[in-house]
């Protein structure tokens, strides 16, 4: 709708224009305060011109009132209009708020956790974020294909199988055992300690000479773990890449970056010319031991992500990995890729509390909180809402038992509740809900008329929420509509009014707002609470 009217005001203008909402809603739907950007072009007062501009939308079929105030020219939007916007809402309910085909493939890579222990709750934010992001984008017509990375090679797979090789000996051999700190910790270990003398027997953790074996053991085994959880959380992946696989591809890259005289060797590292590309220092490629470093898996991950032909890379990254992106897109230019193509989006931790206390972290997986276990007390559509309710790259806390309230302090019951309202009146007033789209709108009151236009918004705000990467813009738009309705409901008798149909043809806009809006999201409206 929002499109339509930008597009009907520029073709009449001939000029492009930003459309607002005004503050004072009674002036109209939109605003433009197009006359201000204009007034030095035609050497006149923003007020003059905006009363010449609005002079140009008499009799047209959209626009009930064009009124110039004060520099800006306000549209109030005709009734059969928006009826019409209702019309083919409700009529194509499965294809409402979607976009027509961008032609655009895009590569998004979300959560990539090291396969080495269960998900902690900072990874659900990120798993929830991309996924929903994923979701939204392919809705508006983006070809997004969702990535996972997995980091089967290095230290960290050494350490793993290390580590339950310990673990083992103690749960399993009952043998004294002494940790160092870098290793490994958590109950999920012995779990997979005792699965493992199932499959290969006791004496396994004997003797210190299959790390490997139990490495790839346990890798395959937490990534189940991880998938499973993620799962359980509404996220599922259409790829996984594999780190160890890529490798092979090691030699060659080095070679033409060498050829592209992009590293030096020093101190027996080899290092790459990061600072020639903007990052801080110049970073190790190669230790002294010729082992590649984990930059130099990442850089041969997203060389070959360029080589299989997106138009654009989106990466969704911890917070703690904000200095990585500059060396990342200096590997990726010093390669003869465009580093632009990248963008990287980060994914702050989360701060969890318990009536009012911090939430006590979980023994199972060595001191953090489980993304498992904050599923099981709360629901995946709790958790999945309250984390897209502000901006990834910002601090998120809440009380996990807020979300178990049954009142409009729970953002998530506050607004099923306003689905499961509409339903209730629906029934109340023994009419189908899918029967309304054909009745006619009557005049309607700024209530009425208010809830309708906020009804019709969502496909514009799934398109800034996308564009600007901001999925709290959906929540706050289903929380704010969803306070309307509310309202509404409470000023405003429905059942057996004069007005009964086109309120309940409103009712009925406003529900597939709201059912649609939380499906993006990944969550599913109730029908009843």
């Amino acid at each position: 709708m929002q499109n339509k009217v930008k597009q009907l005001i520029e073709d009449t203008l001939g000029t492009s224009i930003v459309l607002e909402k005004p503050k004072d809603r009674t002036l109209g739907h939109f605003a433009t305060p197009v006359a201000f950007s204009l007034a030095k072009e035609f050497r006149k007062s923003p007020m003059i011109i905006a009363d010449e501009l609005a002079a140009k939308f008499e009799n047209n079929d959209i626009f009930e009132s064009v009124t110039p105030v004060k520099g800006f020219i306000n549209f109030k939007l005709k009734l059969d209009f928006l009826e019409d916007q209702i019309n083919q809402s409700l009529e194509n309910e499965d294809t409402f708020a979607k976009g027509e085909n961008k032609n655009e493939k895009i590569l998004l890579e979300y959560v990539s956790a090291n396969p080495t222990g269960p998900l902690h709750i900072g990874h659900a934010r990120g798993a929830i974020f991309g996924n929903a992001l994923y979701t939204i984008g392919n809705h508006l017509g983006y070809d997004v294909t969702s990535e996972y990375y997995v980091n089967d090679a290095g230290s960290q797979m050494d350490l793993l199988g290390l580590s339950l090789y310990l673990a083992g000996r103690e749960s399993i051999l009952k043998v004294d055992v002494d940790y160092p700190e870098q290793y490994y910790r958590g109950e999920y270990l012995f779990d997979l300690a005792a699965q493992a003398a199932e499959k290969f027997g006791e004496d396994i953790f004997k003797e210190a000479t299959q790390f490997t074996e139990l490495s790839l053991f346990a890798k395959d085994k937490v990534l189940k773990i991880i998938t499973d959880d993620l799962k359980d959380l509404g996220v599922e992946f259409d790829n996984f890449v594999y780190e160890k696989p890529l490798y092979s591809k090691w030699d060659g890259l080095k070679e033409q970056l060498e050829t592209n005289d992009c590293l030096y060797e020093k101190d027996s590292k080899v290092w790459l010319r990061s600072t020639d590309a903007g990052d801080e220092l110049d970073r190790v490629v190669i230790r002294e031991n010729g082992i590649p470093t984990y930059l130099a898996g990442d850089i041969i991950y997203h060389k070959d992500k360029y080589d299989r032909g997106y138009d654009k890379f989106i990466n969704i990254w911890g917070a703690d990995h904000h200095g990585y992106i500059a060396r990342v897109k200096a590997a990726i230019k010093f390669l003869d890729n465009d580093p632009q193509k990248l963008e990287v989006l980060l994914s702050q931790m989360v701060s969890l509390l318990k009536g009012g206390q911090p939430y006590k972290m979980s023994k199972r997986a060595g001191n953090v909180i489980l993304m498992s276990d904050i599923t099981k007390e709360i629901g995946a559509d709790a958790l999945r809402f309250i984390f897209l309710t502000k901006k990834s790259d910002t601090h998120l806390e809440f009380d996990i038992d807020t979300l178990k309230n049954n009142d409009s302090s729970n953002p998530i019951f506050y607004i099923n509740y306003a689905h499961a309202r509409i339903n209730q009146i629906f029934k109340k007033a023994n009419v189908d809900i899918s029967s309304v789209k054909d009745l006619k709108l009557k005049e309607l009151d700024e209530n009425a008329t208010s809830l309708l236009f906020e009804a019709l918004l969502l496909p514009k705000v799934l398109e800034e929420a996308f564009d600007k990467r901001e999925v709290q813009k959906v929540t706050e738009y289903l929380h704010s509509l969803s306070a309307l309705l509310h309202k509404f409901y409470n000023e405003t008798k429905i059942v057996d009014s004069d007005n009964q149909d086109s309120y309940l043809k409103i009712l009925s806009m406003v529900a597939l707002s709201i059912r649609t809006g939380l499906k993006l999201l990944g969550i599913n409206a109730k029908e009843t609470m």
